[in-house]
């Protein structure tokens, strides 16, 4: 009798563990990057019978001594991707986990990318400051910082396009409003004379004069046939040297919507490729987990890159609470980058939700209640079995 109370008791643990892990993944439901877990269960040893071998019915003296847990397993099954509006959160779709590194240089793993730039522009984990770590040219980890990116130098100006049209009406006409950035990121505006050289059936030729001011800083020439310049004269190449900056090398080109007809002149500046600076206005992050720097001046440049890390088995990894996982076995761990191999891709301004199923940790706690239940119940039996053997001494 006393043994079946021992029995019963084992349920009673049992099934309150699993309870146990039940409430911890019930109260986990809303946590970003939460895994949910399940108790293992396992029958214990048995006492009796002839265990070395031979048929069934030699064994059937054996008894068993309840319930045991085994340990809890991980669920690494992905959970929704909820939109949050802010593009330094970040989520996995597919696998690996993101690479935090503490204070102390200890590395963990975490699917929850909530992150942000801290005051010295490192890229940190929002709930304890960890940093965020990216991949080197070597598969070394690294911070990831905006260090020496607050400001973007552009670039000096090397090509203009021009479209509109030309007078053929006038033998001299100006175009201004010419802008050009230098090496410094300062703008300049220069004019264009057109003058007529020679004009007959066969086309006209017009020397192009580029000035800054009433100075003429470089000439060149231009031959229109039919209305239009011809391949060879259509890009001017000229030399700009602006006060106290080396000289820039310029292309003009007239070549996709430039024509020479009568009426008035329409001759424009299309585009030009100098960038004046800008300071950095938006950091975010691409699908390959590259970090993306906008700056005002208009210019995306691309900087360091998001290191993932990936399992063999669940076995290899532990919780550690936090959001956060450490490795069980390094051997099974690799390291990698968004959209190679195995790892997944980088979606920012999303986070991963728990992947916690609430319909089956309910069907789960009514089987524990009941398990429990039922423990309890051989107990009582138990104890009501002993009762009546003591009352029969008394009588």
């Amino acid at each position: 009798m006393l043994e079946s109370i021992y029995v019963g008791m084992t349920g009673l643990l049992g099934y309150s563990r699993g309870l146990r892990v039940i409430a911890n993944n019930t109260a986990n439901i809303n946590t970003p990057g939460f895994k949910s877990s399940s108790l293992q269960f396992a029958d214990m040893f048995y006492s009796g019978g002839n265990l070395g071998g031979g048929s069934t019915s030699q064994n059937r003296d054996q008894v068993g001594f309840g319930l045991s847990t085994a340990g809890t397993s991980l669920s690494f099954k992905q959970g929704e991707l909820r939109q949050t509006g802010n593009d330094l959160d970040m989520a996995v779709d597919g696998q690996g986990l993101f690479a935090l590194q503490d204070a102390n240089g200890k590395t963990t793993y975490t699917r929850a990318g909530q992150f942000k730039f801290d005051a010295d522009g490192t890229l940190v984990s929002r709930v304890n400051g960890e940093k965020v770590m990216g991949l080197d040219d070597r598969g070394g980890l690294v911070a990831i910082t905006l260090a020496g990116q607050m400001m973007s130098l552009g670039r000096p100006t090397s090509r203009v396009e021009f479209s509109g049209n030309l007078s053929n009406t006038v033998t001299e006409q100006t175009i201004g409003g010419i802008a050009v950035v230098d090496a410094s990121g300062a703008s300049h505006t220069l004019t264009m004379k057109f003058s007529v050289v020679s004009a007959t059936q066969s086309g006209t030729t017009m020397k192009v004069e580029l000035m800054e001011g009433t100075t003429v800083v470089s000439t060149g020439q231009m031959v229109f046939v039919g209305g239009k310049p011809t391949p060879e004269t259509a890009k001017m190449q000229a030399a700009y040297a602006p006060a106290g900056q080396p000289p820039m090398a310029l292309t003009l080109d007239f070549s996709s919507d430039v024509v020479l007809f009568a009426g008035q002149t329409s001759l424009k500046v299309d585009s030009q490729d100098g960038i004046g600076p800008g300071a950095l206005s938006g950091t975010t992050f691409d699908a390959d987990g590259n970090l993306t720097l906008n700056y005002s001046n208009g210019s995306t440049v691309k900087g360091a890159r998001l290191a993932l890390a990936r399992f063999d088995s669940p076995d290899a990894v532990g919780s550690l609470g936090d959001n956060q996982f450490e490795q069980l076995d390094e051997n099974a761990w690799h390291l990698g980058v968004a959209g190679e191999g195995a790892f997944g891709k980088v979606s920012a301004g999303r986070v991963e939700i728990s992947n916690v199923d609430l319909s089956q940790e309910f069907s789960d706690l009514v089987i524990m209640q009941r398990g429990y239940q039922a423990s309890s119940q051989i107990i009582s039996t138990a104890n009501d079995m002993l009762q009546e053997l003591f009352s029969m001494k008394s009588k």
